[in-house]
Formats: structure tokens, C-alpha cells, sequence
């Protein structure tokens, strides 16, 4: 990753600086859409430098909201959702996902001024974020509109598997961000409602360490 980039402030989570290099360093025949999936868990009062602010975590992130920037770059949103469970795993307590129309514009975002003004806001307020880097194993998802049909309120169980987990959404290639672990799998399964998702994410067991959650999403153009 560049020198640029390492000015930005990440007290939420452990950068792999091989797979941000990889990234970096993709031949355009060897590049493609790539997906971000943004697990993430709040301070419960946004920690800024000044220690003035008395935001929450979640109200910082808001302000960091990127969707300018992302446009710029040719990326959408393609999922957003809030955690009602954890099943299985840790608590979080927002899941965004968002579809880079290759690996080094996800690059580029991180040497950009604009962003780095509004990166202050996530360091703020993110006290730990997983950020697996992932292909779908449909390729229609590479290319489908992103949503522009208004808030939805679908529900959807949530799988992160380290190990092979059948008939996953997508794979993981590498995870920018984490806790030091890999990952192999992240699925989305939606159901019909919240009795149905609590019944299903019971029975989910993600070969070893792994998440599953119940989601409520206000913006789904995946599932």
C-alpha cells in the first residue's frame, strides 16, 4: 500500500500489508470487480483525537458515510444491513457490503484527500472491523444494478466460515482488515422473516471459527 495511505489512522483492526500490496499490484487483465464486506462494531461514544466529540460510534460512522467518494470511482453499495443477532462468534453491529469495479480502485479511495478527511470519522468511531475481500461465486453479481428501489426491510441469516461452507455467496481472496485470522466463505441466505432467520441461524455451524447472524437490511441488491 502506498505512503499516502499509511497516514490514514486504523485503530480498529490489523492491516495485512501483503494482500493491500497484491491489491496495489494487479495487472489490468488479472483485475476485476472485487467485494468489500464491512463487519463492523461501534464505540459506544466515538473516540476522536480532541476527546470532545459526544457523538456515538455508530453517529460517527454515519458522518464518514463514503457514498460521494465511491461514486466517483465507479464502486456501489450493494448491501447494507443491521445486525438483530450474533449466533455465532462476536457481536457486530452493521454489515455493509460494497462492489470496487476492480481491486486498485479500492486502493486508489485510500490515497485520496476527500476520503481522508471523512477516515477520521471511522477511526472514530469503529472500535473492530473484518473487511474480507471477496468474489462471488455467481458473476452476475459482478455486473447487476446496484439497488434503486428504496429502503427494504428483508431478512437475511449471515455466514462467515474460515472453512468450505457449500453454497456460499462468495469466496474470500484476502481480508485487508481483521483480527489476525482468515476466512474462506461469507454467505447470504434470505428468509422469509425474523422466526424464520432466528430458526435457520440456529442450525448454521460454520466449519471451525466463524460468524453467523441475523440481519435486518435496508439496502439488499444481492439476495
Amino acid at each position: 500500500m502506498s505512503g499516502d495511505d499509511q497516514k490514514l489512522k486504523h485503530d480498529y483492526g490489523k492491516i495485512d500489508k501483503e494482500y493491500g500490496l497484491f491489491l496495489a499490484t494487479r495487472p489490468s487483465d488479472e483485475d476485476g470487480p472485487i467485494f468489500m464486506v464491512n463487519l463492523m462494531k461501534y464505540h459506544d461514544v466515538a473516540q476522536y483525537d480532541d476527546g470532545e466529540a459526544t457523538i456515538s460510534g455508530r453517529e460517527a460512522d454515519d458522518k464518514y458515510n463514503p457514498s460521494s467518494i465511491l461514486n466517483k470511482l465507479g464502486a456501489d453499495i450493494m448491501f447494507a444491513a443491521d445486525v438483530r443477532t450474533s449466533v455465532v462468534g462476536v457481536d457486530w453491529d452493521r454489515i455493509a457490503i460494497v462492489r470496487y469495479p476492480t481491486r486498485r480502485a479500492f486502493i486508489d479511495m485510500q490515497t485520496r484527500k476527500d476520503f481522508s478527511d471523512k477516515h477520521v470519522h471511522k477511526n472514530a468511531g469503529m472500535l473492530r472491523t473484518i473487511l474480507p475481500c471477496c468474489t462471488p461465486r455467481n458473476a452476475d453479481l459482478n455486473t447487476r444494478t446496484r439497488p434503486t428501489g428504496g429502503l427494504t426491510l428483508d431478512h437475511v441469516v449471515m455466514v462467515v466460515s474460515a472453512g468450505p461452507f457449500p453454497g456460499a455467496t462468495f469466496d474470500v481472496e484476502g481480508t485487508i482488515i481483521g483480527d489476525g485470522r482468515t476466512w474462506s466463505n461469507v454467505h447470504l441466505m434470505r428468509v422469509r422473516d425474523e422466526f424464520e432467520a432466528d430458526n435457520v441461524a440456529e442450525r448454521m455451524q460454520p466449519p471451525r471459527d466463524g460468524f453467523v447472524m441475523t440481519l435486518t437490511s435496508h439496502l439488499n441488491g444481492l439476495v
